[in-house]
């Protein structure tokens, strides 16, 4: 199995729990100190920061996934296949490595330009059904490297899916839920969060702004995308319409 599941560090727990609670996600584990939300596809992990701590605000790109061993093992045999087939040079993309964290076991992923990132095991089986099944939780990777950021998110198990453009973007979807997307960046490595919707993008605003949050509706190069009051302050937290896209 492979779900996504990013971890976002913030000092404003509470107002993070609301925000994602008027979204549509579904609180299914944790405490005070932790917390797992649901959307109808894809998991997202709350943790706690310090405030004005250089954690505070920040994401952590990441999975979840069913054995840990049998993960490891699938991620590097197909690393080492793309690496036979000439498209990763001699090293693979990435190789996964069993380690030991404060939240228990977990596979290390590390990608060839140093980049790493956790596949941790699933806490829970499938996404609540209280959530908003038109509700998406998307994993972003921007990297200077897409080709392999590419290979790795292949080499894992997650599956290409199709984009509006041919540029150096691509997406990914996981099979048990969320989407990941790879784009380009400058400077090193880094994981950003958002949201994708199937369903009626006014709808949702309308519920946002009757809870409270500033939300104003932006017309895109490919669909409408809603940008959220972050409750960290910075960037807005943005959810996308979903569009069909034909091979």
């Amino acid at each position: 199995m492979l779900r996504v599941r990013p971890t976002h560090f913030t000092s404003h727990l509470e107002q993070w729990a609301r925000l994602l609670t008027d979204i549509g996600m579904i609180k299914t584990a944790g405490d005070g100190t932790w917390q797992e939300f649901d959307a109808g596809s894809g998991r997202l992990s709350l943790r706690p920061a310090e405030a004005g701590s250089p954690d505070d605000g920040s994401t952590l790109f990441g999975v979840e996934v069913g054995e840990l061993e049998e993960f490891a093992r699938r991620t590097n045999e197909a690393a080492a296949l793309e690496a036979a087939a000439g498209e990763t040079g001699a090293n693979g993309p990435v190789s996964a490595e069993l380690v030991a964290t404060d939240q228990g076991p977990a596979c290390r992923l590390v990608v060839r330009n140093g980049f790493s990132f956790l596949a941790g095991p699933a806490a829970h089986g499938a996404n609540c059904a209280d959530a908003d099944p038109a509700l998406t939780v998307v994993g972003v990777w921007f990297t200077e490297d897409t080709a392999a950021a590419a290979a790795a998110l292949r080499s894992i198990g997650a599956h290409p899916r199709p984009v509006p453009d041919n540029d150096e973007t691509a997406d990914f979807t996981a099979k048990n839920g969320g989407l990941l997307m790879v784009r380009p960046a400058t400077g090193p490595d880094r994981a950003g969060l958002g949201f994708e919707y199937d369903g009626d993008l006014g709808a949702l605003r309308g519920r946002l702004t009757a809870a409270g949050h500033e939300v104003r509706l932006t017309e895109e190069a490919f669909g409408h995308s809603l940008h959220i009051a972050n409750p960290d302050g910075g960037a807005q937290l943005w959810v996308s319409q979903r569009l069909p896209v034909t091979e």
